[in-house]
């Protein structure tokens, strides 16, 4: 019975030490373009076979499109402010939805960070345990002194 006893926790840790934490992302809409509805990944690249869906612009231009194209700051320069941005990006690496979570304190300049982030369009599809899947992207962001800066 005591080497059950130690055995069984042994096995439990083997067991779960090769287990792979995968996130699925709460889709409550339908969101046309999807390749599966019902599994929509978070992918956390540091936890097993995952990939991030990735951007062929970089974030430092993403920063460059922002600071050229949200007009709302231009005037501000001590605005502080911070959201956060969640794109869901297809199997096929397209873009099917973009939007503001955690939103600013302003519709406007939501709009127009919104509209940079809707304008990148090439992206590789996220992959879990090496397959295509259908995953959701955030960009953090951090408005300091009239700038936005990507974290």
């Amino acid at each position: 019975m005591k080497k059950i006893a130690l055995l069984l926790p042994f096995i439990l840790l083997s067991v779960i030490s090769f287990a792979q934490f995968v996130a699925r992302a709460e889709i409550k809409e339908k969101i046309d373009g999807l390749c599966d509805n019902k599994n929509v990944y978070v992918l956390l690249e540091m936890l097993g076979d995952q990939k991030e869906a990735v951007c062929a612009v970089k974030n430092a231009e993403i920063e460059k499109m922002l600071a050229d194209s949200v007009t709302f700051l231009k005037d501000k320069g001590d605005y502080k402010d911070k959201g956060i941005v969640s794109m869901v990006i297809n199997c096929k690496g397209e873009v099917v939805q973009c939007k503001i979570d955690n939103k600013t304190k302003s519709e406007a300049l939501d709009e127009q960070i919104v509209k940079v982030f809707k304008s990148l369009t090439s992206f590789k599809a996220g992959k879990l345990n090496g397959k295509n899947v259908d995953s959701m992207k955030l960009w953090g962001f951090d408005i300091v002194d009239g700038k936005i800066k990507i974290n």
